[in-house]
């Protein structure tokens, strides 16, 4: 697929758990369309995950529910996809500097929640987090192309 210019479907899901599906499935359709690999979409369906159950479980804590927009963008570098909630955001500069302490802890002194991040950085090739109004995580994958096929 030769894409001049970006393209991009956005889809809008209340901020419940069993809304995440209809998220993966989408990324499901979109990136096979768009030439990933079985396994990188297994790993972006994941990473998104994470992200919207971050937003499911924290952003609306203590108010009414909202809801979770979800931008996937293509272009010939690969996918981006955006995820964003208008709920409460959370100090990431201050929890990636308090992440980063972890290296030299034995595994059985580490919370589990927080890593998150850390399992979105793995396996995506980049990852973005914006905490102004709300909470907006920019999840990239490259596309890597099999030049034997092209």
């Amino acid at each position: 697929m030769n894409l001049q210019e970006s393209q991009f479907v956005s889809v809008r899901v209340p901020a419940e758990a069993e809304f995440v599906d209809i998220v993966r499935l989408t990324l499901y359709g979109i990136a096979s369309k768009w030439g990933f690999s079985y396994e990188e979409i297994e790993d972006m369906k994941v990473a998104v995950a994470e992200a919207c159950n971050n937003a499911v479980l924290h952003a609306y804590e203590g108010m009414e529910k909202g809801f979770v927009e979800v931008k996937f963008e293509m272009n010939d570098g690969g996918i981006r996809i955006t995820v964003k909630d208008e709920g409460s955001s959370f100090d990431y500069a201050h929890k990636e500097a308090k992440a980063e302490s972890l290296h030299n802890k034995d595994l059985s002194e580490i919370n589990a929640g927080g890593l998150g991040i850390f399992m979105m950085q793995a396996l995506m090739d980049d990852v973005e987090v914006h905490t102004n109004a709300g909470t907006e995580v920019i999840l990239t994958k490259f596309l890597q192309r099999n030049e034997e096929l092209a």
